[in-house]
């Protein structure tokens, strides 16, 4: 199984920082599952332009395969002027819906408003709808005063909160996959 973290800004860290913090915990609780982190910033990826997601080149074409290929998901984004970033939501327009579907998400926000965790709510989990995914009952939602000035998450409820989430995809993962090859032997 493979778990992709996703970083989904190519501006700003603090999406980074709380996604590897989840990744770290399911690797350190479940070493057999595989974890890769795909921070956007560290590809160059084209505007989605509505053609088939397979005739992309370069970056984009591997991004869209890194995360068609994943079997669950920690999506991460800032909160920029209420709604996700473009970059996240151009990530979802590039990826074809049946990639995603019967998939598990885990999502984390961070902002500078207490407000801004409404945004998984509002946006996050319906495109999730939309894709057919399932999506793990808890979040991580992280307030720019939840970090240290060294840009470590410091504060001890959202710590805890990356642990349940760490533990709700795993646990969400683990049994739609017992469950499929309980449906294929029957």
């Amino acid at each position: 199984m493979k778990l992709l973290g996703i970083s989904g800004t190519i501006t700003g860290s603090k999406p980074r920082v709380v996604v590897q913090q989840v990744l770290d915990e399911v690797k350190r609780n479940n070493p057999e599952i595989e974890v890769e982190l795909l921070d956007l910033k560290d590809y160059n990826i084209q505007f989605c332009d509505g053609r088939n997601p397979s005739t992309y080149t370069g970056d984009t074409k591997k991004v869209i395969d890194i995360v068609s290929t994943a079997d669950f998901y920690i999506i991460g984004t800032p909160i920029f002027q209420g709604s996700i970033t473009g970059a996240l939501k151009n990530l979802f327009d590039l990826i074809h819906p049946k990639d995603l579907r019967n998939k598990v998400m885990g999502f984390i926000a961070t902002g500078g408003t207490y407000q801004h965790y409404l945004v998984i709510e509002n946006q996050l989990k319906p495109i999730a709808g939309y894709f057919r995914a399932f999506v793990a009952p808890g979040f991580v939602y992280a307030h720019n005063d939840h970090f240290s000035p060294q840009n470590e998450l410091v504060d001890k409820e959202v710590l805890e909160r990356v642990t349940a989430l760490s533990e709700e995809v795993v646990l969400m993962q683990k049994a739609l996959k017992a469950s499929k090859s309980a449906i294929q032997f029957n």
